[in-house]
């Protein structure tokens, strides 16, 4: 289950990124980029590569607070251990 909510979050995003990409370098150019005044002292394709991860941890943080939020109480607060190994505090039968 776990893998497959990581494709729910990594996929999109993945395609999010690759389509901000496109239209934030369709406008700008990477060379003529700013940091504090001074020129980036990247090339262009490590420009586009980094532009490129930073749009896609933002899109997989929105997508990942996505899923989070979709979950119900039950699937959030529920323990993940089986019930021969839970702490004896164990009180709550679907959670520790």
């Amino acid at each position: 289950m776990l893998s497959q909510r990581m494709m729910w979050i990594a996929w999109p995003a993945f395609l999010v990124a690759c389509i901000l990409e496109v239209l934030v370098f369709a406008l700008l150019d990477p060379q003529e980029l700013r940091w504090l005044g001074e020129p980036l002292a990247l090339s262009r394709q490590g420009i586009y590569t980094a532009a490129f991860f930073v749009f896609w941890v933002a899109a997989m943080v929105s997508s990942g607070l996505t899923t989070l939020l979709s979950m119900s109480p039950f699937e959030v607060n529920r323990c993940p251990l089986p019930v021969d190994q839970r702490p004896a505090a164990c009180t709550k039968p679907g959670s520790c």
